[in-house]
């Protein structure tokens, strides 16, 4: 004769997997903004997550690159999240939404076609705004080490023996 065990309470495993989501559901704040691909996160203190988001799209549609991954963006306008432009970003970002709800889109980040969002920077590019953000996205962007190898620069060469005897003439993406 078998006997059947019956089973109560909870396993082991399903108290570390609810635990485990109650403690991510605790960590996590109003002031967060998650990348789509749920790969990345970053906390903001100053601007609104939304506005954040926007950021990371516009930078994205002035330096486009598909190959280069949300939270390098992110990366790159993070120094933006400070009590001293705190009001420039969130007004230039009401700009940009207010641009395109001209054109007939919800906001910035609900226009669903990189040309649109593209034609929206377009008309705004003459402003301190959008020249600020693109400015600093030159070094934001490009000056952060783990970009510099997905367009093939190895960094600085003194320190290697220069480039003259490292295959300066090797690039391949041109």
């Amino acid at each position: 004769m078998t006997k059947t065990m019956e089973r109560r309470g909870m396993t082991r495993r399903e108290l570390l997997t609810r635990s485990a989501a109650v403690t991510a559901a605790l960590m996590i704040g109003p002031n967060l903004v998650a990348g789509v691909s749920g790969a990345w996160a970053m906390e903001v203190s100053h601007v609104s997550p939304q506005t954040m988001a926007t950021l990371i799209q516009m930078a994205r549609d002035i330096y486009p690159h598909d190959h280069v991954a949300d939270d390098h963006y992110a990366a790159a306008v993070k120094s933006y999240d400070n009590a001293d432009q705190a009001a420039m970003i969130e007004e230039g970002i009401a700009s940009l939404n207010s641009a395109a709800q001209g054109r007939g889109h919800g906001s910035y980040l609900d226009t669903g076609w990189e040309r649109d969002r593209v034609d929206i920077l377009r008309a705004m590019e003459a402003s301190a705004f959008f020249q600020t953000i693109r400015g600093g996205l030159v070094t934001g962007l490009y000056n952060q080490k783990a970009v510099w190898p997905l367009f093939g620069y190895e960094g600085e060469s003194y320190s290697k023996g220069g480039y003259i005897d490292r295959g300066f003439d090797d690039i391949n993406w041109i």
